[in-house]
């Protein structure tokens, strides 16, 4: 498994689609595969052999922090250790350029979920933790911000 600053718009489509769990709002998945090829985010990949398994889009709105703007490991590599990878490579990365925080958004508590629910965990896991939950932030539920500290 290899990580890359490397764009791959056509296989985050594939991680997209193989985990329509997350990931099943059309609109939202030609967004994101926007996103993979607009140079205002840090792309991040996950490559097996020739193949696309992962990706983080990282956004920098101020050079003292980093947004998590997009996280997804193919259906077929996810609990592998990908995600971690791609996340400790991005803070890696911003702690590299001065950042100093490190955010991403997810659906909040107050929607119930077992995959949303698993998605926190996740990032409970890798040190992030819970700022606040607003309503109607990035869709019309609850939205959780969660925030690293980067040392």
């Amino acid at each position: 498994m290899t990580i890359a600053a490397r764009r791959d718009p056509a296989g985050v489509e594939r991680v997209l689609r193989s985990l329509p769990q997350w990931f099943g709002i059309e609109e939202a998945i030609q967004q994101y595969i926007r996103d993979a090829a607009d140079l205002a985010y840090e792309s991040l990949t996950a490559w097996s052999g020739d193949r696309c398994v992962g990706v983080a889009l990282i956004r920098r709105h101020y050079p003292e922090t980093g947004e998590l703007h997009l996280l997804a490991v193919h259906a077929a590599y996810r609990r592998t250790g990908v995600g971690q990878r791609l996340v400790r490579r991005a803070a890696s990365d911003l702690i590299s350029t001065g950042a100093q925080l490190f955010s991403v958004h997810t659906v909040g508590p107050s929607y119930q979920d077992t995959g949303y629910a698993q998605t926190r965990d996740f990032y409970a896991s890798m040190g992030f933790v819970p700022l606040e939950e607003h309503q109607g932030l990035d869709w019309t539920g609850p939205t959780l911000i969660l925030v690293k500290p980067l040392r």
